[in-house]
């Protein structure tokens, strides 16, 4: 029985890649590199800072490396104001899962700031009983790890619950949980989420395939008094 929704932030709870994508791009620039979005999809996406800083400037130190990661964050934020609006369909589902008593929760890759800034610029900083954040744990998305602790922190088992993610490596990280898990489409084609091992792949919360998976993941006495 579904008793817990588990949410990645950047590209599911809002689509947030457009923003990421051209503060990444003017901040390579100053180093000489320049990117496309097709390169940004394969190389950025669902990755931690950290890694996405050695694997393209190797040369910089660890120091350095680090600054650039909270000067690009900065930088994101301060665009993101006024920009930020929710997935489509994603208030009347978490306003259905309160209703029913699910357990939510944040899982991601986004540094502390971005996760507090984001939570509070779509009103959602009361909402979820967790926040997972990877850059405290010992490994990020793609290993299990994340959503592993996520379910500890909630109390429940993988098979009670629901991920969504809208890039590879979150989708990796939930399956390799054991946990269901639906794709967004807001930064990759539905069939790079489906090889992931996605169970549903949807643009966004308000498709109404949605709703079908809800109905077979909750209790016939659930879905008929929940009204879906």
């Amino acid at each position: 029985m579904l008793t817990a929704l588990l949410f990645d932030l950047d590209g599911t709870l809002a689509d947030t890649d457009p923003i990421h994508f051209r503060t990444w791009k003017d901040i390579l620039q100053k180093y000489g590199l320049s990117i496309d979005r097709a390169f940004y999809e394969q190389h950025f996406s669902g990755r931690l800072n950290a890694a996405i800083v050695r694997d393209l400037l190797p040369e910089l130190s660890p120091e350095d490396g680090q600054q650039l990661s909270w000067d690009k964050e900065a930088k994101f934020r301060r665009r993101a104001v006024g920009e930020l609006e929710p997935m489509a369909g994603l208030s009347a589902l978490l306003t259905w899962a309160t209703e029913q008593h699910l357990k939510q929760a944040v899982v991601t890759n986004a540094p502390a700031e971005n996760a507090e800034f984001m939570l509070d610029v779509l009103g959602l900083r009361n909402q979820f009983e967790t926040v997972v954040l990877a850059e405290e744990l010992a490994r990020g998305k793609p290993d299990p790890l994340p959503y592993q602790v996520a379910l500890e922190r909630l109390g429940v088992p993988a098979a009670g619950a629901i991920a969504f993610e809208d890039s590879p490596s979150g989708v990796r990280s939930a399956v390799a949980a054991g946990i269901l898990t639906v794709g967004i489409a807001s930064t990759h084609p539905p069939d790079v989420l489906y090889k992931m091992g996605a169970t549903l792949v949807i643009p966004n919360f308000a498709d109404p395939r949605l709703n079908d998976l809800l109905k077979f993941s909750f209790s016939p006495e659930a879905v008929v008094r929940s009204g879906l």
